[in-house]
């Protein structure tokens, strides 16, 4: 008789072990072991559809998790580090891996569920992300979307809005995975408990210690500038920010807000109080608000509820030769990429890179041993240095 769980989510032993497959692959296994296929090596790759919303790029999140689930299974192992940008196509119009398994396909095909999981919803997390963080610029972004999400997977979100570059996220356990500490302000919970504002934000600053921004949500019962007012005058040289959450039902034009708030509160000399916004922001709202005025965003079900990247795994070499299904380019391949100009050409694995089409740079090989022989080989770098590798390449590429 199965254990009763309270929560439905997977262990991390059954996720290793396969039990979060589909169950065609078991009975895939099956009928190979059974006719003594079981040892046929094949080459398989991961490969992105269209993706999502047009996007032209992808920013590649969770090879550290791929590293840890193929460990210890007699395979090979190739991959685009992670934080890598992505295309669905290369500039020569082959469809791009971001990943290679080499070894018997029996013994790792019921793991191709949880190989594609751990890549498609982090990478369209990582994604909207990056994009959004384009958008900002060099003002801050902050995760606050994981009460939109299943708890058990709170970190994951956290870690992929993160390396997508987002300055900071609200999560504990995220942030405590991460290496960084959690970012946060204050619900109107508070507030409404203390029944007044002014009496709710003096008793946070009382409390909080000093490392602790204060910044003062404002907009709990009266309009953002009169409470904005009132949190400055309440806690002056010690309020770092305000912060508007106000809901999209009673927004109005909320850049002529912001603007008006900025005014009010610079022309009472307060102009070192920032402003930081919250609630439905996506990409483009971002981009319009701050060039409104908005000093700081923190943004949620836009990135924690992001729409996946849709992968596959396919066959496209067994026992040494080229096969594939249709609609898909048989034989092992490498990505060249142009450091300068993230322009990918895909070849047959065996032939030089090319040059940059557009700027005649040397092209440096993307697919890298992370794992051989069913050992990690590769640096697993922290997350705080894939971060730095995303903001790198944002700064190159091109929407």
């Amino acid at each position: 008789m199965t254990k009763m769980r309270r929560f439905y989510i997977a262990t991390e032993d059954e996720i290793k072990h396969g039990e979060t497959t589909d169950v065609y692959f078991q009975r895939t296994i099956k009928v190979l072991k059974s006719k003594g296929l079981n040892k046929v090596r094949v080459v398989a790759e991961v490969t992105s559809g269209k993706l999502p919303k047009n996007w032209k790029w992808g920013i590649l999140c969770g090879i550290e998790e791929e590293a840890h689930l193929l460990e210890g299974y007699p395979v090979n192992v190739y991959a685009m580090p992670e934080g890598s940008v992505f295309y669905h196509e290369s500039h020569n119009g082959v469809r791009e891996p971001v990943m290679v398994i080499e070894g018997p396909y029996a013994a790792f095909a019921h793991l191709e569920t949880a190989i594609l999981g751990l890549i498609c919803q982090a990478s369209g997390v990582a994604t909207a992300a990056a994009r959004i963080k384009k958008a900002a610029g060099e003002k801050p972004v902050y995760a606050f979307g994981i009460r939109r999400m299943h708890p058990a997977i709170a970190p994951m979100i956290d870690r992929a809005a993160y390396i997508g570059g987002f300055d900071g996220v609200s999560g504990v356990l995220g942030a405590k995975l991460i290496g960084v500490k959690p970012v946060g302000t204050m619900p109107h919970a508070l507030i409404i408990v203390f029944g007044d504002q002014v009496k709710a934000w003096k008793a946070f600053d009382e409390v909080m210690p000093p490392e602790v921004p204060r910044i003062a949500l404002v907009d709990t019962y009266y309009d953002e500038k009169i409470e904005s007012i009132m949190a400055a005058e309440a806690l002056k040289e010690k309020l770092f920010a305000v912060r508007l959450d106000t809901p999209k039902s009673r927004r109005g034009n909320f850049a002529e807000i912001i603007r008006e708030v900025r005014w009010e509160l610079n022309v009472r000399g307060y102009k070192h109080v920032k402003i930081m916004i919250s609630g439905g922001l996506n990409e483009e709202t971002v981009r319009a608000l701050s060039e409104a005025g908005a000093d700081a965003f923190g943004v949620g079900t836009s990135v924690s509820n992001a729409p996946t990247v849709d992968f596959a795994m396919d066959i496209v070499e067994v026992e040494g030769k080229p096969k594939a299904k249709r609609g898909k380019m048989s034989g092992r391949k490498q990505v060249w990429r142009c450091p300068n100009c993230l322009i990918d050409i895909i070849l047959p694995a065996g032939e030089k890179g090319a040059k940059c089409p557009k700027c005649n740079e040397e092209m440096k090989p993307m697919l890298k041993p992370l794992i051989i022989n069913g050992k990690i080989v590769a640096k697993l770098p922290s997350a705080q240095e894939i971060r730095s590798y995303v903001l790198e390449q944002l700064s190159k590429i091109q929407d």
